[in-house]
């Protein structure tokens, strides 16, 4: 199976900070030659393997709202992909994403949420004298809880695999 490299991944997750369609997402996976169907992704979401898009509205008249999706959705993807070609069952790929999975995503969409607050207020404010100062800590901020994500994605990772070398152990 190929993968997408952590470099790749980061730049992905730099630009696309707020978020990707399903569109985009299937782009980079056909970018990277890896094989995703619309349909997959969305039978994945109705399993409860990915978050279901929030539907954001686009700037203009008449243009309605898009759905998407938290970029954090490039990695599971490819987590579920690397479980598939390990044969996990369904079943044990969602008591896998499901052990903190849903928690972390409430994280990450509240602080998308919080940052996306302070940088409408700095707009507003961008001709004051400390607009400056309090951006670039706001950017500090912002690249604090991208690796507090990781973080906390990576000890999830780790608990679960052990929990997965636990369970073949016994059985």
């Amino acid at each position: 199976m190929t993968t997408i490299d952590e470099v790749a991944l980061s730049r992905i997750e730099s630009e696309h900070a707020a978020g990707l369609t399903s569109a985009e997402i299937l782009d980079v996976f056909a970018t990277h030659e890896i094989a995703l169907s619309e349909a997959t992704l969305r039978k994945y979401v109705q399993l409860g393997l990915l978050p279901r898009s929030v539907r954001v509205g686009r700037k203009g008249k008449h243009q309605g709202s898009q759905g998407i999706y938290p970029v954090s959705v490039v990695r599971q993807v490819l987590r579920i992909k690397a479980m598939m070609a390990q044969s996990y069952t369904i079943e044990q790929i969602q008591r896998e994403f499901l052990f903190m999975r849903s928690d972390l995503q409430v994280l990450e969409q509240t602080l998308t949420s919080i940052f996306r607050k302070l940088e409408r207020v700095l707009r507003e404010r961008r001709g004051e004298a400390y607009a400056k100062v309090m951006a670039r800590q706001v950017v500090d901020a912002r690249s604090v809880s991208r690796d507090l994500m990781a973080r906390l994605g990576a000890i999830e990772t780790r608990l679960t695999s052990r929990s997965r070398l636990e369970q073949a152990a016994v059985s």
